[in-house]
């Protein structure tokens, strides 16, 4: 159904806008007449519109009207205006693609800057070694302290004439019944003692409290925790030590390498364990320890050095370096149950190894091995005279635990004792990863080493943000020194040395 209402709407809304609409006709009928009028008053004509770019220069626009002058006068300067800007545009398009081209360059030199700084830090690290190496041996010419001097101090003699008597005794001097050797240079004899037992009076005074003739007391710790202190050597004589009960004759070699020893073999007082079946099992506790798993042969020490691979270095390996039979003895630093002894002596190489008893007998144990152990803390000089050892080796004792001076004069020491063409075995030495390239390689390059191998990687047991490194490292102490290369170039007259790496590395065989 339609609305009905709606129709007559509809038609009166669409008679409403006819008169608007024809409105809007006249009045463009109007404006075009006007537009044409004005047009034919001014006569055809035509003009051609100035390029205002390369892509406009030949086009003509033919218009059927005249602009006023000042119209072309504003799109002449408007053409102008354009066409510098784009000459500017142009020049500064080519001036930032040389300034491109020149920043690319300055980042090329300041590249090439760095790595020159990073290879001259390097070097003044090395040369600083050297120099304060220099500078040591210098004051010791310049001002030699004789044992004479420092025992006569007033100071120190105080000290002494208030020790009691055994201990005075043990620390001298002692006059000679001979008198005044020429070979001493004195009229006295002075035993050995260090320096630091003098700064721990009340626990020297009791470490010599002992029945002269008699039972030394049972204070291996006590007497360690001096020497680790700097208490070296001890100066204990006049008493005798503890027997074990029930002692009985040491397994023969070569049985004994890879034997545990009787329980018998050793006084167990001291330790908290109180038998070696003790000791292997702790090896299958939680927790750490020094050498906890080192007494059972059967174990992990049964494979030590037969294979390489990585850090490992074989031992066979090792000494298929050197010709056959050259590496004779040696010195195993810090080397737990004597080990890396064992493997040598079955091919005929003599080891001494160096240990303290952290909570175990390593000692006994080594010897009961059959094998030479020393009670040797790493603080004290190497007990062996210089340019003798074939070969020194330490497995994880040399590390950073030890603070950088000591460390250095130890690997000084170490070069001492080693012959010419010796090697020095460095074994999973820890250490930082920062530490690695700023202190370390540079300390074995300054005190003289050649690097024969180094193998470096991350500790896999853990944190990987702990930053925490191994390395292991095979040098040789060089067949001719330093000191007698300059002395050749002096000779020669060869005024510099600027690579004194690549000399230290020459051998004369």
């Amino acid at each position: 159904m339609v609305d009905e209402d709606y129709l007559p709407r509809k038609r009166l809304h669409q008679h409403s806008h006819m008169p608007y609409k024809l409105k809007l006709l006249v009045l463009a009928i109007i404006s075009n007449l006007l537009t044409t009028t004005y047009i034919l008053s001014n006569g055809p004509s035509s003009f051609n519109l100035h390029p205002i770019s390369k892509y406009s220069q030949h086009l003509s626009i033919p218009l059927r009207w005249k602009p006023s002058s000042a119209l072309l006068r504003e799109l002449n300067a408007t053409h102008r205006q354009v066409t510098a800007t784009h000459r500017l545009l142009t020049a500064t398009f080519r001036q930032l693609t040389a300034n491109q081209r020149q920043l690319k360059a300055t980042h090329r030199k300041l590249t090439a800057s760095r790595s020159q700084i990073h290879d001259l830090t390097k070097q003044l690290k090395l040369n600083n070694f050297i120099v304060g190496a220099l500078v040591k041996d210098l004051r010791h010419l310049k001002s030699p302290t004789s044992a004479n001097q420092i025992i006569n101090d007033p100071s120190i003699l105080n000290y002494i004439n208030d020790l009691r008597n055994e201990t005075k005794l043990a620390i001298g001097p002692h006059k000679l019944p001979l008198g005044h050797s020429s070979q001493m240079g004195s009229d006295q004899l002075y035993l050995p003692i260090g320096g630091a037992c003098l700064e721990y009076k009340n626990e020297l005074a009791q470490y010599m409290t002992y029945t002269v003739g008699g039972e030394c007391p049972v204070d291996d710790l006590f007497a360690q925790r001096l020497m680790l202190k700097g208490c070296e050597p001890l100066p204990r004589r006049r008493c005798h030590p503890k027997a074990p009960a029930g002692y009985i004759n040491p397994t023969p070699l070569p049985g004994s390498l890879w034997a545990t020893p009787p329980d018998t073999s050793i006084v167990w007082d001291p330790y908290t364990c109180k038998n070696y079946q003790c000791l292997i099992d702790r090896g299958k506790t939680q927790g750490f320890s020094d050498c906890k798993d080192c007494f059972n042969l059967q174990g992990r020490e049964k494979s030590r050095w037969l294979f390489a691979g990585g850090l490992d270095y074989g031992i066979d390996q090792v000494l298929s370096m050197k010709l056959h039979g050259t590496i004779r003895i040696g010195l195993d630093i810090g080397g737990g149950s004597g080990t890396f002894a064992a493997r040598m002596k079955e091919r005929d190489v003599t080891i001494i190894t160096t240990s303290m008893n952290f909570d175990g007998p390593s000692n006994s144990f080594i010897s009961s091995r059959g094998l030479l152990s020393m009670h040797l803390s790493i603080s004290q000089r190497l007990p062996f005279f210089e340019n003798t050892l074939d070969i020194v080796h330490s497995m994880h004792v040399l590390s950073n635990w030890i603070p950088d001076a000591m460390l250095e004069f130890t690997l000084y020491d170490i070069y001492r004792v080693l012959r010419p063409g010796g090697l020095l075995w460095l074994d999973h030495f820890f250490c930082l990863g920062h530490q690695l390239n700023a202190t370390y390689i540079p300390m074995l390059d300054g005190v003289g080493f050649k690097r024969l191998r180094l193998n470096v990687s991350l500790k896999l047991d853990g944190r990987v943000d702990e930053n925490e490194w191994y390395f292991s490292a095979l040098l040789e102490k060089p067949m001719i020194e330093l000191v007698t290369i300059l002395k050749m170039a002096s000779v020669l007259g060869i005024g510099q040395i600027c690579d004194y790496k690549s000399i230290f590395y020459l051998e004369i065989h």
